[in-house]
């Protein structure tokens, strides 16, 4: 290939020393053959890499965590993978409460950096995912119900754009980038180089549980937890997890942002629920609770996922837990499961209008997953994901972007509301000949 802008960074293309390493992901179901994998060193090589892929005619994906848990959505078969994964610096200003944070961060150092530091940033359950797309499709976790989701704290984007030209967004200028970038999902603006984080002073200690059941009491689980989840203090982030019946784990785990004694009086509810096997809670400082909630996770996985999400405005009733447990004691993979965490709180205070994410009224989002290791359970795992997502529209809304499913058909109001429509328009304005289009990516407005 020829053109006048040369690749720079660490290059790797297909067939060279590094290349097998270099393209595998987190879910082995979203692996394919791009041309050549650029890892960025800095905001310069992703300028060139851009450039580049449009003097050659080559698309373009961007990839931080390999977390992406579609095909197509962070590489592409011949295209370009623009890897920011070796950009990690992180400024910290203690002062103003801000930090300045290189994309290529995962969710775990970034946090743990900060803890150190006695400050805070929203994180999820897994260490290893990528800071830059878990921050621009929302990042939900188990503090959201106290200082919001990682994109409420987003301040500042530095970008480059379709033409390779830097782009730097906050309150006062490209104020309508920065709202796009605040849920509207990644990689369709531009590609994102640093953040400016919002930072929120920790606790001096904060407290863990975890209660496990028979998986056989599950149905009476999931009836309290859901009507008790969403409404208790909201210092605390509740998580409900019921794994296939193969697996036969039930557990409700969460973090609370106050003393044991304290969360003791507000587990009651769930404590005199069913026969618990197991009770752990457990109060410690600020910087060890995170590394005790962010268990490393390998990748790459050796295990393939599908995953399908929505959220819930009201308890389930019968027929949507019978669905639910049809699931699991039909998913065969140990790692299957319902994944529930509550709503409420800061996450709802904010007006659905004020950030492109928009899902601000449910009292708790959940998701399922089916997982198999052996390629011949792909197709029958897939169609059980698709089946159960259809027969639980009676009973939930909408759907999370960082948990795509391309068989949800109208997906721009499925993850964006009523926002869809001003995202698209912001998109006409960064992008108006589309370069940064993927499967769901967000069109112009044309």
């Amino acid at each position: 290939m020829k053109s006048e802008t040369k690749l720079t960074g660490r290059v790797v293309f297909k067939g060279e020393p590094g290349y097998e390493e270099a393209r595998l992901n987190w879910n082995p179901f979203t692996n394919t053959f791009p041309l050549v994998i650029v890892f960025a060193q800095n905001h310069n090589d992703v300028c060139n890499a851009i450039k580049w892929a449009r003097e050659n005619n080559v698309p373009i994906r961007a990839r931080g965590g390999r977390h992406s848990l579609e095909r197509n959505m962070a590489t592409v078969k011949d295209g370009i993978t623009i890897d920011v994964s070796e950009m990690t610096r992180i400024r910290l200003n203690s002062n103003k409460e801000i930090a300045l944070v290189e994309t290529g961060n995962d969710v775990g150092p970034v946090v743990k950096t900060l803890a150190q530091k006695g400050f805070m940033f929203p994180f999820g359950d897994s260490p290893s995912v990528g800071i830059a797309g878990l921050t621009l499709g929302g990042g939900i976790g188990p503090i959201q119900r106290t200082i919001g989701l990682a994109s409420d704290n987003l301040v500042g984007v530095k970008m480059v754009d379709a033409r390779g030209r830097t782009l730097k967004a906050d309150y006062n200028s490209n104020s309508d980038l920065l709202w796009a970038s605040r849920g509207g999902g990644g990689g369709n603006f531009g590609i994102a180089t640093e953040y400016a984080l919002k930072l929120h002073r920790a606790p001096a200690k904060a407290t863990i549980y975890s209660i496990t059941w028979p998986w056989e009491q599950m149905e009476e689980v999931v009836k309290v937890w859901q009507r008790w989840a969403p409404f208790v203090d909201t210092r605390l982030g509740a998580i409900l997890e019921v794994f296939s019946k193969n697996n036969g784990l039930l557990q409700a785990t969460g973090l609370f942002l106050g003393s044991k004694a304290e969360l003791t009086d507000l587990l009651k509810p769930l404590l005199r629920t069913g026969t618990p096997t197991e009770v752990n809670i457990q109060t410690s400082s600020w910087p060890t609770v995170v590394d005790n909630w962010l268990v490393p996770d390998p990748i790459p996985s050796d295990m393939a996922n599908k995953f399908s999400s929505s959220y819930g405005f009201q308890p389930f009733p019968d027929e949507a837990i019978k669905i639910m447990r049809r699931f699991l004691e039909e998913a065969t993979g140990t790692e299957s499961n319902f994944f529930f965490l509550n709503w409420g709180g800061e996450v709802s205070r904010i007006s659905p209008k004020d950030t492109a994410f928009f899902w601000r009224d449910p009292k708790y989002y959940f998701e399922w997953s089916a997982t198999w290791t052996n390629p011949s359970d792909a197709r029958r795992n897939l169609a059980l994901v698709e089946r159960t997502r259809e027969m639980l529209k009676p009973f939930s809304k909408g759907s999370y972007v960082n948990v795509p499913d391309f068989n949800i058909e109208n997906y721009g109001h499925a993850y964006y509301g009523t926002n869809f429509d001003r995202l698209r328009k912001v998109k006409t304005k960064y992008d108006p000949m589309n370069v940064f289009h993927f499967p769901q990516s967000i069109p112009p407005a044309y």
